[in-house]
């Protein structure tokens, strides 16, 4: 294919197709996993007012103290008084300290420290958590960009806000097509199983995607052509038909409505017929029929349009090549592997995946080259068996994907590798 693009030079294209993030607002209770928009302030101390950190008395002055009753309705405290207290209530105004349970003794209404405990308690003013001692009003406490995760969402609503803007989803609809393919059951000789209904939608909403209809068309142009803007959508992600043989169809729907092509397909193995296109008011992603090619074909352009459309870092990462890595000339090569080596590497692997100072890092002058790349020592990527264009299993135990360039990878050198979606 003499119009197929260098791998770099499709993502990068990929990368500068997406829009600009718009942000929404969002309930803190469907806010796990999406991205702050905005950076997030308190408007309020935290905590916004000195509490106790332990069960016992709020005293005030030197002991003895005469106990005034429980917190309850006990606002202030005068010199030689105390009010039993409870882990996170007010400090009455006045109090110098809290007297842990354990370290006080009360006869009557006369309150006694016990032992070194109880005198340390009291002279060391301790066990008062002061306002504004986690964040003072104003603070900035989460940077936009942010991945909002559980703790993340707690603090938060510490704050006490109720929603959070963050990047809107881009809105998908899948395209499957195929005359040949049954969705349930054994496929008879001729026929595939459906495997795209069930990975896609989770592997895109893994990237920040939100799938809001699924259409099956069969190898029909006009068909095709009506799928592709049937549903008020941002993103089309079509699988099959991508190819340019008199079965597949996506291409000349496209051209039919006047699309324009951005990545009109890429210089790599698997994934070559994958494609890139604006079609109207949306984006047309065109992977191929084969579920390896597929599911690489999403990882090399889906991610890095999806990454910049929310927001998102990329992770990818420098390892070593556990085994010779052959090139090929003129074609990136894309090579699901297991990683191995220190006992460490997937804690380590799934840490900068994590990390929202990840950056892309392609670089035309070869793997590992770009500004944003990042060695992970003791990681050593082993290729997987089954990876025909058609199979599943070796990208079903893979942990990352090789990127081989063209000159191919010696054993025991850097070479770059791509979380895969449902590691990260």
């Amino acid at each position: 294919m003499t119009d197929a693009l260098p791998w770099s030079e499709a993502r990068a294209r990929a990368r500068a197709a997406a829009p600009e993030a718009r942000p929404e607002r969002v309930p803190l209770s469907a806010a796990l996993g999406r991205i702050l928009a905005e950076s997030l302030a308190t408007a309020i101390p935290l905590p916004h007012f000195a509490s106790a950190a332990m069960d016992g008395w709020a005293v005030r002055g030197p002991a003895p103290w005469r106990v005034q009753g429980r917190d309850e309705g006990v606002r202030a405290l005068g010199p030689g008084e105390a009010v039993e207290i409870v882990t996170g209530a007010v400090i009455p105004d006045g109090a110098d300290a809290v007297l842990r349970a354990e370290a006080g003794h009360v006869v009557g209404d006369v309150l006694e420290p016990v032992g070194a405990i109880g005198l340390d308690d009291v002279r060391g003013r301790r066990h008062i958590r002061p306002a504004g001692a986690e964040a003072a009003a104003g603070d900035a406490l989460l940077e936009a960009g942010a991945i909002l995760t559980p703790p993340r969402i707690a603090l938060a609503a510490a704050t006490g806000v109720n929603d959070l803007p963050v990047a809107r989803r881009p809105r998908v609809a899948l395209v499957l097509t195929g005359d040949e393919v049954v969705e349930e059951g054994v496929p008879r000789a001729g026929q595939v199983r459906d495997s795209f209904r069930v990975a896609l939608p989770a592997t895109l909403e893994a990237l920040g995607a939100e799938v809001v209809a699924t259409r099956r068309v069969g190898d029909d142009e006009r068909m095709t052509r009506r799928a592709l803007l049937d549903d008020d959508v941002d993103l089309v992600v079509t699988t099959g038909g991508s190819g340019r043989s008199s079965a597949d169809h996506v291409r000349a729907a496209l051209a039919a409505e006047g699309a324009g092509l951005i990545v009109p397909c890429m210089a790599t193995r698997p994934a070559g017929p994958t494609l890139l296109a604006r079609a109207s008011d949306r984006l047309v992603l065109g992977l191929p029929g084969n579920p390896l090619a597929a599911m690489l074909g999403l990882v090399t352009l889906g991610a890095p349009l999806l990454a910049a459309w929310t927001g998102t870092p990329e992770p990818t990462r420098t390892v070593t090549a556990g085994t010779d890595l052959p090139g090929r000339a003129g074609s990136t090569g894309l090579v699901p592997a297991t990683l191995a080596g220190a006992s460490t590497a997937w804690t380590a692997w799934t840490a900068w995946t994590a990390s929202t100072a990840a950056t892309p890092a392609d670089s035309a002058s070869g793997p590992g080259a770009g500004p944003g790349t990042h060695p992970l020592p003791g990681l050593v990527a082993v290729p997987v068996a089954h990876v025909g264009s058609g199979m599943l299993r070796g990208l079903a135990v893979a942990d990352v994907v090789v990127v081989v360039p063209p000159a191919g990878v010696d054993a025991g050198t850097p070479v770059q590798a791509l979380a895969l979606p449902w590691t990260t």
